[in-house]
């Protein structure tokens, strides 16, 4: 009679901004690429030409995008390349950092909030 192995292998990883070990699966059951606490990420994988990445630069959140569908989209880009990467926010994920970059464009406007009066 042969053994099986049936365990269930989770993967981990430890955040390179803030060293906190997180599991590569979300508290919703989706799977993870950045950290829930700080939200940053490491460039691990190639998304212009696909496949696994030599950059393995640390990948800061820089923007929230909302899909059509209402999804939220986390941006990173990295600080070694520059390549931008798109990943769906996670229901455990920071909701503070979140909203922070949420609003962000709102309370920090390209041109002064006094102009608005003069329309």
């Amino acid at each position: 009679m042969s053994s099986t192995n049936n365990t269930l292998k989770i993967d981990a990883f430890t955040c390179a901004w803030c060293g906190l070990n997180v599991s590569t699966c979300a508290a919703d059951g989706t799977r993870r690429n950045h950290c829930p606490s700080c939200l940053h990420s490491q460039h691990v994988a190639d998304h212009v030409e696909g496949g696994p990445s030599r950059c393995h630069g640390r990948m800061t959140p820089i923007a929230i995008a909302v899909l059509r569908n209402g999804d939220w989209m986390l941006i990173h880009r990295c600080v070694r390349c520059d390549e931008l990467t798109s990943h769906p926010v996670c229901a455990d994920d920071n909701q503070l950092i979140l909203m922070r970059m949420a609003v962000r464009p709102l309370a920090q406007p390209p041109f002064p909030l006094e102009a608005l009066g003069n329309l």
